[in-house]
């Protein structure tokens, strides 16, 4: 499988509790300090647990400098493209350029149907995120007066602005290989998790997104691949990552070099902020280190 070459970022992911309601504040001023790249938040709003994902970003950008924040993934069904494009935007404007969109199509649909949200079968699911993204560049886009017609979100004139800061990327959360090949014809990035997609699912995985890059016309290395990585930085443990940090460093290093991966967010297991300072300090520098050294 190829290294696509890319460079590496790292991230952490923050559960969004409403109680404590200063949880993800702390573990996301932990992860700016410390120089990671990356937050994630996860987007469930049926879960009653939850503060709103978008809400709870915009009250973390004003408390960090420089880490860039993303949805891991945006619930689709539950936020319509030309909002959520507007929303990244704005926020995108307000933090200078530290918004990224995770993209999901969609699960758990009988919780997104009690909140109103459609029920979309698998067809349905990869029509209507490739719609979503055409309509969400369109929204970025120069145009004055944005007109859509589609199967699922139309624009009839809409007047968009402000542009966000920077080039916004749209990561798409998926697994099916419809949804794969969408990845390499229209998206910037893919974000899948280890527990849903393991290691040796990956380069199956990866050539349905090469396929469709080529098919599209694309360098398959201009596709960012995001993975949502769990476990415990400490001691020794049974899988590849439970254990100490140089435990880490391999494992992620393999997965740069053999597994096509270019970039990690973490969701530790426990005191989320001394762990998201170890990923920060011992695991992230390491890693980098390696891949650097493995690829002269």
């Amino acid at each position: 499988m190829p290294d696509y070459g890319r460079p590496l970022e790292f991230g952490v992911s923050i559960e969004p509790l409403a109680d404590p309601p200063d949880f993800a504040a702390r573990v996301a001023k932990a992860a700016d300090r410390s120089g990671l790249d990356l937050v994630g938040i996860q987007d469930h709003p049926y879960q009653r647990r939850f503060l709103d994902t978008w809400t709870l970003i915009s009250t973390l950008v004003p408390v960090t400098e420089h880490v860039r924040f993303f949805p891991d993934v945006a619930n689709l069904p539950l936020r319509p493209p030309a909002m959520l494009a507007k929303a990244a935007a704005s926020l995108d404007v307000i933090s200078g350029g530290r918004v990224e969109v995770g993209l999901g199509a969609g699960a758990f649909w009988d919780a997104v149907v009690g909140m109103g949200g459609p029920r979309r079968g698998p067809g349905e699911a990869v029509r209507s995120t490739e719609e979503a993204i055409e309509v969400m560049r369109l929204v970025w886009g120069r145009g004055r007066s944005l007109r859509f017609d589609g199967e699922f979100y139309s624009l009839k004139g809409m007047r968009p602005g402000p542009p966000p800061a920077h080039d916004v990327g749209i990561w798409v959360g998926a697994y099916g290989p419809r949804m794969l090949g969408l990845i390499g014809r229209r998206a910037d990035g893919w974000v899948p998790s280890l527990g849903f997609s393991p290691p040796e699912r990956l380069p199956g995985m990866h050539e349905r997104i090469d396929e469709g890059a080529a098919g599209a016309g694309r360098d398959p290395s201009e596709i960012k691949r995001v993975y949502n990585v769990s476990g415990n930085i400490g001691p020794e443990g049974d899988g590849p990552l439970e254990g100490p940090a140089r435990k880490w460093v391999e494992t992620l290093t393999g997965l740069v070099l053999e597994g096509g991966m270019d970039s990690f967010v973490y969701w530790p297991g426990g005191d989320h902020v001394r762990q998201a300072e170890l990923f920060a300090r011992e695991v992230a520098p390491g890693v980098r280190e390696a891949v650097e050294s493995g690829r002269l």
